[in-house]
């Protein structure tokens, strides 16, 4: 069975758009010829024009061609927040190479895991505005505060590229590192073509083309930022960057103007609202989620505060491109659902409404949905494990072309929009940050007395993790030498996860249990077991 298009009627099917240009390098070039003058980066007091901005990454270039970076190079970015971090991402770009963002919030072992997976060629950083140091690497360290900025001498960008090699769709534009289902992080690889074609879009629909701009005060270390940067930038809007603890007054009270687009995580939301209660009337024009299922009940408690501002749901693993589907949304029609639906694809891509064969999925049963078209992710780095996570288009009734199967669960509502489910078994998403549990029982299954271990998502006011530890039996052992065995033993349970996980994936709660309880299907029951255990200590 076919729909009207042509595609299986298991496949909704975004805008067909041709683009403007196939890489965000071009685009933010053409605004520092036709605008300039005008703003591009906003840090504090200080601000950058965009033929500034040009010159400075223009200069970062060149430096970075003399030292030997090219296409295909990868390059480590020590991502702090800063002006320099975006001219050296963008002059990275310009040079066919991709960055490779690297929080410094991120613990030293999965620092390590980023350096060792990424295999880069050279490390950036800026050491007048870090906190904490770049690791050590066996490569050469660049330091951007010692470049000149952002005027650049006329010797220095006669030797940087010209037009002719600006990147090709099918350059790498960047990397970025998600959990992996072996343990180890897994870097997604996103080409140009796939970046471009999300800016467009996002820059179209959100608005950003107006002006307003955009805040930048997320980890670039996680694709959920680029959605505050690069459309912006793309587009001739301005980009304000909150570097290390945000300044919520800043962000949302000394505001001359509202921002066009602010994006948050439903975490983040959850957050503000315990310290200052933002008006977002005064902030944004636009209210955008993402990184998390939506709760319809969260967005009702924000009120009149909420008056006259946009409000869209986006959904779309790293592996789409940062978003992949879009759902504008109504606060009042939402009410009663048990989350916000994720609405439809984004331009140029395919959402594929599958069963665990990747059979076209029955009008009306719960699916998984595959994703296809420009934004898919060129794959893992070096990692075989892309092997059934990454499938043919052509195998689910398409055209011939990578396909990614997200492992979420979602139904399709008879207005075409599409409603998120919840992760299959295997992942998480905890503030954004995606998880798949190998990473977690790893770790949690090094420590010494641990037998086996089921992970659960706590509600509250921060969504968190939990931990349900069973020990290693020691049959002879007294009460109280039991629970001084599971307190001692949780806490390295959590000085593990600590020195190997951001901190919004260690669990907030790591309980003993006597056993986990499995269900009809054979899997382990979280409800039944957190019962039958009431009786334990925290």
């Amino acid at each position: 069975m076919t729909g009207a298009t042509g595609q299986p009627a298991s496949v909704l099917v975004g805008a067909v758009r041709p683009l403007d240009a196939h890489s965000i390098v071009d685009l933010i070039h053409r605004q520092s010829t036709l605008r300039p003058d005008a703003p591009a980066l906003l840090h504090g007091a200080r601000r950058w024009t965009f033929a500034e901005l040009r010159r400075w990454s223009t200069g970062i270039a060149a430096t970075l061609a003399d030292a030997g970076v090219g296409p295909g190079d990868r390059v480590l970015l020590w991502a702090d927040r800063t002006p320099a971090t975006v001219a050296a991402a963008l002059a990275l770009m310009t040079l066919r190479a991709a960055y490779v963002p690297v929080d410094p919030a991120f613990p030293a072992q999965r620092v390590q895991a980023v350096v060792d997976g990424s295999a880069p060629v050279l490390l950036l950083h800026d050491s007048e505005a870090a906190t904490i140091a770049p690791p050590a690497v066996d490569v050469p360290v660049l330091d951007l505060a010692e470049l000149s900025e952002p005027a650049v001498a006329p010797s220095r960008a006669r030797t940087a590229p010209d037009a002719r090699d600006l990147p090709h769709p099918d350059d790498p534009a960047y990397v970025i590192f998600t959990s992996g289902s072996t343990g180890a992080p897994k870097g997604v690889v996103i080409e140009h073509g796939s970046l471009a074609n999300y800016v467009q879009w996002c820059a179209h629909t959100t608005g950003l083309a107006v002006g307003g701009g955009s805040p930048l005060f997320g980890s670039l270390g996680f694709d959920h930022a680029i959605t505050s940067l690069w459309p912006a930038l793309a587009h001739g809007s301005p980009v304000t960057i909150f570097a290390g603890v945000w300044d919520q007054q800043a962000l949302f009270d000394d505001r001359p103007t509202p921002f066009e687009l602010l994006k948050v995580t439903p975490s983040h939301l959850r957050f503000f609202e315990r310290t200052s209660r933002p008006d977002y009337r005064r902030t944004t024009r636009l209210l955008m989620f993402g990184g998390e299922a939506l709760d319809p009940a969260l967005i009702a408690g924000l009120g009149e505060r909420l008056d006259g501002v946009r409000l869209m749901n986006h959904y779309g693993p790293t592996e789409a491109t940062i978003g992949c589907c879009y759902n504008e949304f109504d606060p009042v029609a939402v009410q009663g659902l048990p989350s916000v639906p994720i609405g439809r694809p984004i331009w140029n891509t395919r959402a594929y409404l599958v069963d665990d064969q990747l059979r076209p999925a029955r009008p009306g049963e719960a699916a998984e949905l595959v994703i296809a078209g420009a934004g898919v992710a060129a794959g893992y780095l070096g990692r075989a494990e892309a092997a059934g996570v990454f499938v043919d288009e052509a195998d689910l009734g398409g055209p011939a072309g990578r396909a990614y199967r997200t492992g979420d669960r979602v139904e399709l509502f008879p207005d075409g929009t599409l409603l998120y489910l919840g992760r299959d078994d295997s992942q998480f998403k905890i503030s954004g940050y995606r998880i798949e549990l190998g990473e977690l029982r790893r770790h949690t299954l090094s420590v010494p007395g641990v037998l086996d271990v089921a992970f659960g998502v706590l509600p509250g006011a921060v969504e968190s993790m939990e931990a349900l530890l069973v020990l290693t039996p020691e049959p002879d052992a007294s009460a109280d030498r039991e629970a001084d065995r599971e307190a001692s033993t949780a806490r390295a349970v959590r000085a593990a996860l600590t020195k190997a996980l951001p901190a919004a994936l260690v669990p907030r709660r790591i309980k003993a249990v006597p056993e986990l309880l499995l269900n009809a299907n054979g899997k382990c029951d979280l409800a039944a077991t957190r019962a039958a255990a009431l009786t334990t200590a925290d």
